[in-house]
């Protein structure tokens, strides 16, 4: 029955939704769904243990639920924010897109499911494919520009993965099979060579779709251009999923004893998308652009905690599941700036990718959403109570604890300069006075657009200030597959 609601009950109303005229019969569809898998999802966070076992190819561990749990708080609060959001856009067409972004979280709670390395990448492919056309929501030569670049690339990267699972059966010559479980088992008896060769083409392949540098060049265009909700969920959400790739990957290297092979990957690969992230991120013109590269920085720091081992395992775990959050908290902040200015645009030299308008004084003339703008720079930057201080300062420790000063000085610098130019561009967005300096006058903000930004701010509070036991324990757990 659980497996009927988690996968079949998404792609199923996705169909329905493709037939159905009605914008007010597809949110309740939508919404109804949502809630649906989420409190599927939350009743899995109760058993104990976590292992559950559907068949040989489905089942749950601590990383599948901690993964579902995100992917499914996200879509919850996306359903919600459809409501005003299609409101504002109900002269364009939405079938398509309610219906791929319905079919996009079976294929989402496919991927965590998975136990099997191969119908792991069918689901990440089915992903990138549904995904692809909410990109294009706005139906403009640069949306379809970036929808086409985000294929091409995403495509590449999941063709690489492709070879790095055939190279893994390969890899299995004894066992001829790619179940994870008897990868895992039987890791000691894989070939070395054809592993290795494996491991870095699932690396870069997965990577793509995580958008780590130097694969990272799909994101700042694809999360620019996409509405508000892709945003929240390609960030949030689908970027999770291919975390979870990753971390499998990585179980089983550790296995395999390679950790010493895979770690210096994961820590270059880390600074190095941290790096490109601070050139970036300062002097940019376009909000969500700049949102693109902050999601670049994200996916850095948690390969960088994979990397480093140990403690920063744990870290990395939960900084997936806050930063999952605050990206969707800040792209539905970005929603309800686009559709009020009906820009994007930070400075007088944004373009005209960016919009018109230039966003000054959102405090004054949306005062819920400004208020949100100031909370998910917070969470976003770093601050504490949030969890994402706790987070990066747990990786920062594991790397001194272990005498990486070199990286310790890379990571303090980058992070310094991230938060240097991000707080540039926020400050000056909630509190900047009009390039015209005509008084702010007060816009009527859509409830159904608020109420998502104050349930991912409750959530994020939540698990920084009071961590639910149900939360620590599945991280703990997850850690304990890497022996963090």
């Amino acid at each position: 029955m659980e497996l009927i609601v988690l996968l079949g009950l998404p792609f199923f109303m996705g169909m329905v939704v493709f037939f159905v005229n009605q914008d007010r019969f597809k949110k309740i569809l939508f919404l109804s769904t949502t809630s649906l898998h989420l409190l599927t999802t939350m009743s899995f966070w109760q058993r104990k243990p976590h292992d559950v076992q559907f068949n040989a190819f489905l089942g749950f561990d601590a990383l599948s639920l901690l993964i579902l749990g995100l992917v499914s708080i996200l879509f919850f609060a996306v359903s919600i924010y459809l409501i005003g959001f299609l409101k504002e856009e109900e002269h364009r067409s939405n079938r398509i897109f309610i219906a791929c972004l319905l079919c996009l979280l079976s294929a989402m709670t496919l991927v965590t499911l998975s136990r099997h390395m191969g119908l792991l990448w069918i689901a990440i492919e089915t992903a990138t494919l549904l995904s692809a056309p909410s990109i294009n929501f706005y139906r403009n030569p640069r949306s379809i520009e970036a929808t086409w670049k985000y294929l091409l690339i995403s495509s590449i990267g999941v063709a690489l993965a492709l070879l790095g699972t055939l190279f893994l059966g390969v890899s299995a010559t004894t066992i001829k099979t790619v179940f994870l479980e008897n990868i895992l088992n039987n890791a000691a008896s894989l070939s070395p060579s054809w592993l290795k060769l494996s491991i870095i083409f699932l690396i870069v392949g997965y990577g793509t779709k995580m958008g780590l540098a130097p694969m990272h060049t799909w994101k700042p265009d694809a999360y620019g251009e996409a509405p508000a909700p892709v945003g929240a969920i390609m960030s949030g959400a689908l970027t999770g999923c291919a975390f979870l790739a990753i971390f499998r990957v990585t179980q089983i290297c550790f296995h395999a004893h390679l950790e010493k092979f895979v770690s210096p990957i994961f820590i270059l690969l880390g600074l190095l998308s941290l790096g490109i992230a601070a050139i970036f991120i300062l002097g940019q013109k376009d909000f969500n652009r700049m949102l693109g590269y902050s999601s670049v920085e994200h996916m850095g720091i948690l390969v960088l905690g994979l990397g480093l081992g140990g403690g920063a395992i744990w870290a990395s775990l939960f900084h997936a599941v806050n930063n999952a959050f605050a990206k969707g908290l800040i792209f539905l902040v970005a929603g309800n700036l686009y559709q009020n200015f009906r820009s994007k645009k930070v400075s007088a030299e944004g373009g005209p990718a960016a919009g018109g308008e230039i966003i000054r004084g959102v405090i004054h003339q949306l005062p819920a959403t400004g208020l949100f703008l100031i909370l998910g720079f917070i969470v976003i930057a770093g601050f504490p109570p949030f969890g994402i201080f706790y987070s990066e300062l747990l990786i920062l420790k594991e790397a001194i604890l272990t005498q990486r000063y070199m990286i310790v000085f890379l990571y303090f610098l980058f992070l310094s300069v991230i938060f240097w130019g991000f707080s540039e561009v926020i400050l000056g967005m909630a509190f900047g006075k009009p390039a015209d300096n005509a008084p702010p006058k007060i816009k009527k903000e859509n409830i159904f657009t608020i109420i998502p930004l104050a349930i991912l701010t409750f959530v994020l509070l939540f698990s920084g200030v009071f961590v639910p036991q149900f939360l620590y324990d599945l991280i703990n757990e997850a850690s304990a597959l890497l022996g963090g």
